[in-house]
Formats: structure tokens, C-alpha cells, sequence
């Protein structure tokens, strides 16, 4: 168990590719309930940052902790940091777990704190593709590392640009929605303005490189998919149904 650890799972309300997405079904439980009992099995220092009442209540019948957050963050990991001077606990490392991430499992989360605490500032996952029709898909986040494991860019687009055609599905790395932050590294991101690639591509863990920070990125073996529309809600409770019947 992390005991050091506090996880956030921001989970706002007003998605605009899938409206009411924190309460909508997997399998008749709320896609918010996947994830926070993912979360429960790696510590029980978890906590849900919401915009919703109806969110806070789900949560708290389920047995959670949540709290009310602003409506008019720029981004998740925003929603974060209000949830983490609310709670007003001292937690040295913090971990935002995107609220559409039924998937999560305890391989995906030790890997984001131990980098943490080998030193590292901010870190995060990815996974490799299985399937060029999953890389074409803009929203995929693509990322491509240095020899050391350090972020160098995430793109909608597909980086690296294969122009002899010789890449395989594999070679492409999957962005998976898991932060991790040293609670001061927490702060000074919110402080930061939004820049010019955030705004471009939608992706506010470019506010980190664009502030000249590194971001480490563990590559983990196998991850299951983020829902950010009803197509991804149904192929996200297919995988839950074939997992849960050991397929």
C-alpha cells in the first residue's frame, strides 16, 4: 500500500464527447465506481474531485471520499490541486488518475510513484499499440521518448512519422491518462500558464515540457482502453465483461 501517496480522480461532469461521462454504466456501476475501486486496492488515501453533487453522492454510497471542485478548470490535473489544499492533508506524492480510466490496475500505479521516488518531479505511463487503426485515432496520445525514458513530445498526430513505412503497430507508444507529482511539482504546474502546444493539441501535459520540465514515463506491459466516447463505452465494457468471465 502507498501510504505516502494521495490519489485524485478529477471526474468532471460536463464531457462534451460523452455527457455525464463519470456516471454513465459499465456493466450497470458508474465508470466513476471502476475507477475509484481500482484506486482503493493500491491505497486507501483516494479521493474524488468532482464538479457534480450527483458524483459526490455515487461516490460516497460506494463508500468513497469526494469533494466539490471548481467548474472552470483549465484541466485535471488543475482540479487536482484544488482537491489536495481542500482535503489539507500532507501527502508527498500525488497521483491523478483520469476519471475515464476503468482499466487501472496496482502494475500501472507503482511504476508512476517509483519514479517519484527515485528523484523524478512528474511521471506517467504509456503502453504500446496493438493496432495501426488505434494509432491513426487522434484521440490516442501518442508519445515518443529519449534514451532515458523521458518524455520528448505527445501528439494527437502519429510521432514518429514512419516515411519509409517499415514501423510496426508496437513501435507506437499509447499515452495512458496516469500522473504522477511531488506534491510541490503539483503546485508549480497549476501556477504555470497554459502555453501555445497545450492549447494546440489539448494536452495539458505539454504545459510541462513547454516549462522545460521532464517527464518520466514508464512503459508497462498491457493496458486496457480510456472512455472518452459511447464507442469507446462500448468496447470498455466488452473488455470488462470478457475480464471478468477470466477470457
Amino acid at each position: 500500500m502507498l501510504s505516502d501517496c494521495l490519489i485524485v480522480i478529477p471526474a468532471r461532469i460536463g464531457s462534451k464527447r460523452l455527457p455525464g461521462k463519470p456516471l454513465r454504466k459499465l456493466l450497470g456501476k458508474t465508470l466513476i465506481e471502476w475507477v475509484f475501486e481500482a484506486a482503493k486496492k493500491v491505497t486507501d488515501n483516494v479521493v474524488v474531485a468532482t464538479d457534480s453533487d450527483d458524483v459526490v453522492s455515487v461516490v460516497k454510497k460506494a463508500g468513497g471520499e469526494a469533494v466539490i471542485t471548481s467548474s472552470f478548470h483549465q484541466s485535471g490535473t488543475d482540479r487536482v490541486a484544488e482537491a489536495v489544499r481542500l482535503i489539507g492533508q500532507e501527502f508527498e506524492y500525488v497521483v491523478n488518475i483520469q476519471g475515464d480510466e476503468p482499466f487501472v490496475e496496482e502494475e500501472h500505479l507503482f511504476p508512476v510513484v517509483k519514479r517519484l521516488k527515485e528523484g523524478d518531479r512528474f511521471s506517467t505511463i504509456a503502453a504500446k499499440f496493438s493496432s495501426f487503426e488505434d494509432v491513426e485515432n487522434p484521440a490516442n496520445v501518442k508519445v515518443v521518448l529519449d534514451r532515458d525514458g523521458y518524455a520528448i513530445y505527445f501528439s494527437r498526430s502519429i510521432i514518429p512519422f514512419d516515411r519509409d513505412g517499415f514501423l510496426s503497430a508496437d513501435n507506437y507508444l499509447k499515452h495512458i491518462g496516469i500522473y504522477g507529482f511531488r506534491k510541490d511539482a503539483l503546485f508549480e504546474f497549476v501556477s504555470w500558464n497554459v502555453g501555445f502546444l497545450e492549447r494546440v493539441e489539448k494536452l495539458e501535459q505539454l504545459r510541462i515540457l513547454e516549462h522545460g520540465e521532464k517527464i518520466a514515463v514508464s512503459v508497462v506491459e498491457k493496458f486496457g482502453i480510456g472512455v472518452d466516447t459511447e464507442e469507446d463505452l462500448k468496447k470498455a465494457e466488452k473488455l470488462l465483461r470478457e475480464r471478468l468471465n477470466g477470457c
